[in-house]
């Protein structure tokens, strides 16, 4: 009975052990990136954020920690809008292109009118086609600064999924469901040269799975950038 208890009471403990230590992953996080900055271990300290923060640490405390979300996988969504966009921009080339060949067709109408009449309804054509190559220039721009925006969008996040999973070369990444756990935690930093300050970390973890195999990708913790506050 006494063997039991104590199996019970072990389990237990391990129970809250676990808990507590998955339930603050900023803390040990910070202490390993912040003994690897004053070891100046560059290598350590690019393994666990993307966008190292480099300066002369003496401690750190934290401030604040923001409870814990946890929100879809967003990369399959951006992947498939960047194909969206890259598809309507790439049909947009025809539109464009046969509006500039109008308006050049219709200015040399106008080089080589030779009545007054000739001249002015020349003109008149040239204004047109002017107008309708400026509307479709000027959406072809929007959709080039749409497509452009969304393939860094899934650039960047397919980045920080990457990280997280340790699987630089995973071929099928874009296509992995589940979920993203995000923490925001302010730390106050003290330097030896520039007094503290004080920064907003962005941590992130992603829990995915490839759907057609059913194979989990559990990623973990990583600093995703670290911003500074006024």
């Amino acid at each position: 009975m006494r063997k039991k208890s104590l199996i019970i009471i072990a389990a237990v403990l391990v129970l809250v052990v676990f808990q507590s230590c998955s339930s603050k992953p900023e803390e040990g996080l910070l202490k390993r990136y912040f003994n690897a900055v004053r070891m100046n271990d560059n290598s350590t300290m690019s393994s666990m954020a993307l966008e190292p923060l480099t300066m002369d640490v003496s401690g750190f405390d934290v401030v604040s920690v923001a409870a814990e979300k946890i929100e879809p996988a967003v990369l399959p969504g951006l992947s498939k809008q960047e194909a969206d966009l890259k598809k309507k921009l790439e049909g947009h080339v025809g539109p464009t292109i046969d509006a500039k060949d109008a308006l050049d067709v219709a200015k040399d109408e106008l080089d080589t009118a030779r009545t007054k009449a000739a001249k002015q309804a020349a003109q008149k054509k040239v204004d047109e086609m002017q107008v309708k190559y400026d509307q479709e220039f000027g959406l072809h721009k929007e959709l080039q600064k749409g497509y452009n925006d969304a393939k860094s969008a899934a650039a960047r996040e397919e980045e920080i999924t990457a990280f997280s999973l340790g699987a630089k070369d995973l071929i099928n990444i874009r296509d992995l469901t589940g979920d993203v756990h995000s923490k925001e935690v302010v730390l106050k930093i003290m330097t030896r040269d520039a007094g503290d300050k004080n920064y907003k970390l962005f941590m992130r973890r992603y829990l995915l799975k490839d759907e057609a195999t059913n194979l989990k990708h559990n990623g973990r913790w990583i600093i995703v950038k670290f911003e500074q506050l006024p």
